[in-house]
């Protein structure tokens, strides 16, 4: 009988902290990267790395550096 006890109220227990570790599992994930404002003009590799392609009028095309004039 004191086993039956016991496994209850471990089960039980596990039951509520498993509701608290999901939360503290949610909470500790890392905030993003903070969002920075470029003013350079990219070079003709960060415009490839960042997905674009150096077009005409040394222009980006398409990527995350898209539009931006290249130096």
């Amino acid at each position: 009988m004191r086993i039956r006890r016991t496994f209850a109220a471990v089960i039980a227990t596990a039951a509520l902290a498993g509701l608290g570790l999901t939360g503290a599992a949610t909470a500790s994930a890392p905030p993003p990267p903070p969002h920075t404002h470029r003013t350079e003009n990219p070079t003709p590799g960060e415009c490839i790395d960042g997905g674009g392609k150096v077009g005409a009028n040394n222009i980006c095309q398409g990527g995350t550096r898209n539009g931006e004039l290249v130096d």
